[in-house]
């Protein structure tokens, strides 16, 4: 039998969490074959089979094990079935073989997720879909919800709960989330956190966009969002303010000539924030490029401790959820962290007249330790001025003024 143990995954974690063993108890596996998934304090991680045999569990889903502990055990001198391969064969041709039979998807709007089934049922009865609370993730709507809509029309239920339950839930916490928990209270009570609100009107980046998002789409492979012009304003705004982009090291102020830039990322098992490196030195495409791969990291949980750590400045957006205004918190040892919001139209005096403007609402969270009142609000203005003219985003400085040497 082969020892199968808890590999080291960062100097300071002691102790993993099986998330999902992707092999069953007494199944053959091959070399280097995944057969489990690991969460630490800091990231997601696979083992792999050192070698092919039985697996034998030696720890439950959900269990938390020391590094270095025995979490499986491998039975090399065991034979591969005659059966395994028999029995893999169909699941390699189902998909191939079994039509797709999902009803067209008549009455539910494209912006609408739902699942063939409950897609089915909508089109069917003719179900407002706005009467239908989704329960599934990311919120999709799943057959229970259309059911539910019909026999019990303007009432809400909790998932799968009758009506009038009063069912309570106790789900241990992950690692992620107890070290989310620990960092969150370890800001608010080690840092001397002040938040400054300003405003910005995004109507000329939503101009580039709509101008040119077809063609730069067609070129580098990847959407034009509004990460890019945040991340790369952030950059120019930090090597400006070098105080919002340092943090306290016992007695000392530690300076960072480059801007690595963490992107809060929301996943179902909470938040992460993976860094992007040295954005100064990046083009917006390379911007985009990279907050695409780390998100989609993120969400399939293949982040590594390295992504996670480093980062010397980070942006949230709680504006893809709706949030119009909120205080971020600092994502420690950082010094400060900016909230991006929910771009909403207002009413704004321009040059004396009344107009209509996308606006989007910033907030600075900072720790007043390191930076004064003076550079928070300059910096977040700096921030304000960049992305209301993108054109200072190629060289920092107004392109005419450069020109006329002013």
């Amino acid at each position: 039998m082969i020892d199968i143990k808890v590999p080291q995954v960062g100097e300071s974690i002691t102790e993993v969490t099986i998330l999902k063993w992707v092999k069953k108890e007494g199944s053959y596996v091959e070399r280097d074959e995944v057969i489990a998934e690991l969460e630490s304090e800091k990231a997601t991680f696979e083992v792999n089979a050192e070698q092919a045999g039985i697996l034998k569990h030696s720890a439950a889903e959900g269990d938390t094990i020391l590094i270095g502990s025995v979490m499986a055990q491998i039975d090399e001198t065991a034979e591969k079935p005659a059966t395994e391969t028999k029995a893999t064969e169909p699941e390699k041709t189902k998909p191939a073989e079994t039509p797709t039979t999902t009803a067209p998807i008549t009455s539910v709007p494209n912006d609408v997720k739902a699942t063939p089934v409950a897609s089915a049922i909508i089109a069917d009865k003719k179900i407002d879909v706005k009467s239908i609370e989704p329960s599934g993730f990311g919120g999709k709507i799943l057959k229970h919800d259309v059911l539910e809509a019909l026999t019990n029309p303007g009432k809400k239920t909790f998932g799968n709960n009758e009506l009038f339950s009063r069912n309570v839930r106790k789900e241990k916490m992950s690692n992620l989330r107890k070290t989310i928990s620990r960092r969150l209270v370890e800001a608010k009570n080690t840092t001397a956190m002040l938040t400054t609100f300003n405003e910005v009107d995004m109507g000329a980046i939503m101009d580039i966009r709509k101008q040119h998002k077809d063609k730069f789409k067609e070129t580098h492979g990847v959407n034009l969002g509004f990460m890019s012009f945040f991340a790369k304003a952030c950059a120019i705004a930090l090597s400006e303010w070098p105080a919002v982009n340092a943090f306290i090291d016992g007695d000392e102020l530690v300076y960072h000539d480059y801007a690595d830039i963490s992107i809060a990322v929301s996943t179902p098992r909470g938040l992460t924030v993976p860094v992007i490196r040295n954005v100064e030195s990046l083009s917006m495409a390379d911007i985009e490029k990279k907050v695409v791969e780390v998100a989609a990291k993120a969400r399939d949980s293949k982040l590594t401790a390295e992504e996670l750590t480093g980062g010397t400045f980070t942006i949230t957006n709680g504006g893809v959820f709706g949030s119009l205004m909120s205080t971020p918190i600092i994502n420690i040892p950082q010094s400060a962290i900016l909230g991006m919001h929910k771009i909403q139209e207002r009413t704004m005096v321009i040059n004396g007249k009344v107009e209509i403007r996308p606006m989007m609402y910033l907030a600075l969270s900072y720790d007043h330790r390191v930076i004064d009142g003076r550079e928070s609000v300059s910096f977040l203005v700096r921030i304000k001025d960049l992305l209301e003219n993108p054109s200072l985003l190629l060289i920092g400085k107004d392109p005419v003024k450069t020109l006329l040497e002013l």
